[in-house]
């Protein structure tokens, strides 16, 4: 034992310093301290998982995507209908006479007889 102003050095013990005992309680407090560093430790082998939405939304949200793909997309026959029609609409050739007769066609704000 130690007296005071002495000190006994001892490996593996944080500080280095052993307060007292026998040999028996030092390889005793080795062991203790070996478990508390395990003790933080998460084994992963045979826990029951349970995906939830945050974890399923993550790896949607944070999946690979391969931008050089091609996508195709398939339109039935009445969507293939409307978007030729927007094309149509979009693609019209535009001059100023068509302009001016939008401009300044005759407007009537009471019903025809």
């Amino acid at each position: 034992m130690a007296d005071l102003g002495e000190e006994n050095k001892v490996s593996g013990v944080f500080g280095g310093v052993q307060f007292g005992g026998n040999n028996e309680q030092n390889q005793n407090t080795n062991t203790d301290i070996e478990n508390i560093e395990n003790a933080g430790t998460i084994r992963k082998t045979n826990l029951p998982v349970k995906t939830g939405f945050w974890s399923k939304f993550k790896a949607f949200w944070l999946q690979d995507i391969d931008w050089n793909k091609e996508i195709k997309v398939e339109l039935t026959p009445y969507q293939q209908k409307v978007e030729d029609e927007i094309n149509e609409f979009l693609h019209q050739e535009i001059t100023w006479e068509k302009v001016h007769d939008f401009l300044f066609q005759e407007i009537s704000f009471r019903k025809k007889d």
